[in-house]
């Protein structure tokens, strides 16, 4: 975990406190929380947006130390409550957005599975695969213009997968 989110994270605590010194001690202590929170034999199902949460906690901890000190910007011009907006940790790391991809992707796969046995093979071959229709109407051996229509078939189910996830209502048949 440690050389795998390094970087990133201390490019984010830089651009959070604008010092790359207290930016590198931010990580380090962000750090050793979170593998403490390991060690200790809790099991962290998403390492690294606890580790953007910790890193984002820090640093407004940071601000608000400042701020007793009276070296924290002046907050009656609006300024610290952007500067607060802005370190939330980059929205695929927070655990809501994991999960609700997570969730996403096993709907699409169900989507998928549910087709059609010879519908769901072009389909794969073609999205999954990479192959071009006509090499996938070869290994099946159908025309191209019934790969294009099992294509064509897959990818409605999956629009209608998609557009449900996203609230959308159903589209009106004419």
């Amino acid at each position: 975990m440690l050389t795998r989110y390094y970087r990133e994270l201390l490019n984010f605590l830089s651009r959070a406190v604008n010092d790359r010194h207290a930016a590198a001690d931010l990580a380090q202590e962000s750090y050793v929380r979170v593998l403490a929170l390991q060690q200790s034999g809790e099991h962290v199902a998403e390492p690294r947006a606890l580790l953007y949460r910790t890193a984002r906690n820090l640093v407004i901890d940071r601000h608000r130390r400042g701020a007793v000190r009276g070296q924290a910007l002046d907050t009656d011009d609006d300024g610290g409550a952007d500067l607060f907006d802005s370190l939330a940790a980059p929205a695929a790391s927070e655990p809501e957005t994991a999960a609700m991809s997570a969730q996403a992707v096993e709907a699409m796969l169900a989507v998928i599975g549910e087709l059609p046995l010879r519908c769901r093979e072009a389909f794969i071959l073609h999205k999954f695969d990479g192959l071009p229709q006509a090499e996938v109407a070869r290994r099946m051996g159908i025309s191209v213009t019934m790969v294009e229509r099992h294509i064509k078939l897959a990818m409605q189910a999956c629009r209608r997968c998609q557009d449900a996830q996203d609230g959308a209502p159903p589209p009106s048949s004419l």
